[in-house]
């Protein structure tokens, strides 16, 4: 019995170092198919994106022949307000709309700043940027790079509105904050208005198992908390000094771009839905983004700006990866 036994669990370990091995292979050749986009800005003209997406319903609910003569009517017209714009002295105002999905390292802030910049190039006075966030947080300098960014808008004298459909959380909502007008759907998550760290520590294991861990520094603070050695209060101290002055840091940044916000009621790392957020003076409007732009569009153009970034084999890789696991 026990020989049968380890054959198969053998048999068992051959099996899953093939299944691992399989995955490997599929996600390379996934990987190495999809390529990498050079670098470079893709522009989209939002206007006719929703005039298209409003013609191919029109073409179903009114029919070939009607579709066809309300078509040529609306294209005729659209050829006299094109002319009208050309010879306008003051062109119609313009909308860049950015994007931007956050993740624990706000990798999306190196397409952010090469949009930003793009636009600060063509930019005019009467002109406004629309971020449509979905950030639930994380590391604080990369997320405070991604606000400096947005800054950059508003110190040349953009309007800068920030709308947030799903989530803009802790580092989310440090960007979000710098708005001059913030806007949220009913059900986003929005706040967490605090900073965390953790980390496990191994020390008591390793030392029932007779292994010694050495950590050699100069500088008293160097490392106040580590995962294989033995923490002390002072390290514990230091650390939770080092997290309340970051979170002091955060308050400054909501009490500049956002003073109408009691801090002392929010800043305590809750998250709030919309609905709150708006009650907290959060947010300005609950609305989504769709609704927004949709009017935005009856009296601007609309240009949706996007700075893909070639990403490395190894970035290629993990989101196949990821994208494997995730179906």
């Amino acid at each position: 019995m026990s020989e049968f036994l380890a054959a198969y669990g053998l048999f068992l370990a051959q099996l899953a170092t093939f299944v691992v091995l399989l995955i490997v292979i599929i996600v390379l050749v996934v990987a190495s198919r999809r390529g990498s986009r050079a670098d470079g800005l893709v522009v989209e003209h939002l206007n006719r994106r929703f005039e298209d997406s409003a013609d191919e319903l029109r073409r179903v609910v009114d029919g070939k022949g009607r579709f066809k003569k309300e078509a040529k009517a609306r294209q005729k017209q659209r050829k006299v307000d094109e002319r009208a714009r050309a010879k306008q002295d003051h062109p119609q105002p313009r909308t860049f709309v950015l994007d931007f999905k956050g993740d624990l390292r706000a990798n999306a802030a190196a397409s952010l700043r090469e949009e930003v910049s793009a636009v600060l190039r063509v930019a005019r006075p009467d002109d406004q940027v629309v971020l449509r966030l979905e950030n639930p947080g994380g590391t604080v300098h990369e997320h405070g790079f991604a606000a400096s960014q947005l800054l950059r808008l508003k110190q040349r004298g953009l309007r800068l509105v920030v709308a947030v459909d799903k989530v803009a959380a802790s580092g989310g909502y440090l960007m979000a904050c710098v708005a001059d007008r913030l806007i949220a759907a009913p059900f986003a998550i929005v706040g967490s208005i605090g900073v965390l760290a953790q980390l496990p520590n191994f020390h008591r294991l390793l030392e029932e198992k007779g292994i010694d861990f050495e950590q050699v520094t100069a500088g008293r603070y160097k490392r106040t908390l580590t995962m294989f050695g033995k923490n002390t209060p002072e390290g514990r101290e230091k650390l939770q000094q080092e997290l309340a002055d970051v979170h002091e840091l955060f308050k400054s940044q909501i009490r500049e771009h956002r003073p109408q916000v009691d801090l002392e009621r929010v800043a305590t790392g809750e998250h709030w839905y919309g609905i709150r957020a708006l009650d907290l003076k959060l947010v300005d409007e609950l609305r989504t983004s769709d609704d927004f732009l949709l009017e935005a569009a009856r009296e601007r153009d609309l240009y949706h700006v996007a700075y893909k970034r070639r990403r490395t084999w190894s970035e290629r890789v993990l989101g196949s990866a990821e994208s494997l696991l995730s179906q």
